[in-house]
């Protein structure tokens, strides 16, 4: 349970952008908040290793960072997302909380200026940009991947008990050659672990900080040193290693590692709405649909029918996907309004891509969980559908060219048989041999 302050800790700068900024009551989200506090924290003890600033002041501003990064002051952090493009209202607004905490608590001992001590040797402009890194990229190691991770397991094991589950596959919505559940779902497991490693590479530019470029990148204000100290200190605190930018023009006046990493969640929302549409087409029924596989039965389907049973948890992924994708529209439009040397459109920028990552992270939990685990094949139901599929004639081509098999095909679905009664009828193969080429089994390959 997080503890709440109730007094308020912020100043005037804050206040002003209270007032300049009623648009939504859309505030920064909590782990761009706790990434706001480690880099305050890390930038305090940056300080004082270059001389900067005294061990007690320094420490005094460490412990309150702390408490902001631990989510203890949330109520003090009140300006809407809709705010200065850069963000400087939720840096001065952090700064002035920090300091406060610190001239509260000290007792006049310490005083603690926001601008001059708890923001030394930084700007707004690398601070939001770096916190957007920081948040992100802890989302992604401490929740989205461990997520994604989880529902691979979750796949691998529902295929490991349906190598030998037949059903017909389909291509345009229409009946095709078999294939099993296990090779099924193992293009879905695909699907997620390929986006797994796209995160994981992903990484590598989101580790990258603009700390230190202060205003425009060229570190005005900034000892040479500094961002070499914060990045170590980062990375001793979230077991992430942190460096500095490789170029601070494009840290601060760029956000393309944000809008790259929104394109990869966005193609993993694709995959999990393709995931869950097949989901819901293999459920649908149970008379009159496909009734292939029967999900768990979480709530009424109906609030008239009675015994109605609906895909809720696939439908509330697929609506979760959708804003993940429209997410990443925003995000694009927002990282294209670099101008010269900033980015104005930060404050947004963070809070799409880090709803992003907590919405996927939710999905892959529940599709895992309350979806796949429990997830019943119905056996007898694609048995019958595999043995009246017409499309079985394909086996046949090698045998009697396409032409008869096409007949062949048609004949069964029109007469409501199957290939194997209407291929002994109009081929003289042996019954043994047509067995053994239309046994689905022995059509769905080894992969």
């Amino acid at each position: 349970m997080q503890k709440q302050t109730t007094d308020v800790l912020y100043g005037s700068e804050t206040q002003k952008a209270l007032t300049n900024f009623n648009i939504s009551d859309i505030k920064m989200p909590r782990p761009f908040l706790s990434a706001l506090g480690l880099l305050k924290s890390a930038c305090a003890a940056a300080n004082a290793e270059l001389g900067l600033l005294d061990d007690d002041k320094a420490g005094a501003i460490q412990q309150a960072a702390e408490e902001v990064a631990q989510g203890l002051h949330d109520q003090q952090f009140p300006i809407d997302i809709y705010q200065t493009g850069s963000g400087t209202s939720t840096n001065m607004n952090a700064n002035e909380v920090i300091s406060a905490l610190v001239n509260l608590k000290s007792l006049g001992n310490i005083s603690v200026h926001p601008n001059d001590d708890v923001n030394k040797s930084q700007s707004s402009n690398d601070i939001i940009p770096s916190c957007i890194h920081v948040s992100a990229a802890k989302l992604i190691t401490e929740e989205l991947l461990p997520a994604l991770s989880h529902l691979i397991t979750i796949l691998d094991e529902k295929a490991a008990k349906h190598h030998h589950s037949i059903k017909t596959g389909r291509t345009h919505l229409m009946d095709a050659m078999p294939i099993s559940f296990a090779q099924e779902i193992s293009g879905w497991r695909a699907q997620v672990d390929f986006v797994k490693v796209q995160l994981q590479h992903s990484l590598d530019s989101l580790l990258q900080l603009a700390i230190g470029g202060t205003a425009v990148g060229t570190g005005i204000n900034c000892p040479p040193q500094f961002a070499n100290i914060v990045c170590k200190v980062l990375s001793q605190q979230t077991a992430l290693t942190f460096i500095p930018a490789e170029n601070y023009f494009r840290a601060i006046s760029a956000q393309d590692t944000a809008a790259h990493v929104s394109g990869i969640l966005k193609t993993y929302a694709v995959s999990l709405s393709k995931i869950t549409n097949d989901i819901r087409w293999m459920s649908s029924g149970p008379l009159n649909g496909l009734n292939e596989v029967t999900l768990p039965e979480r709530q009424k389907g109906s609030s008239i029918m009675p015994g109605k049973v609906n895909p809720v948890i696939p439908e509330a992924v697929l609506m979760a996907c959708t804003q993940v994708i429209g997410n990443d529209t925003t995000i694009a439009l927002a990282a294209q309004s670099g101008n010269f040397q900033l980015n104005t459109m930060l404050p947004l920028v963070a809070h799409n891509l880090l709803q992003n990552i907590q919405l996927l992270t939710s999905c892959s939990k529940a599709l895992a969980d309350n979806i796949i685990a429990d997830m019943q094949i119905n056996q007898e139901r694609i048995q019958q559908n595999v043995e009246r599929n017409p499309m079985l004639a394909t086996a046949l081509n090698n045998l009697i060219g396409y032409d008869k098999s096409a007949e062949i095909a048609k004949k069964a679905y029109l007469e409501n048989r199957t290939v194997l009664d209407v291929a002994k009828e109009m081929t003289d193969i042996d019954e043994t041999e047509l067995i053994a080429a239309l046994d689905p089994k022995s059509l769905i390959g080894h992969r």
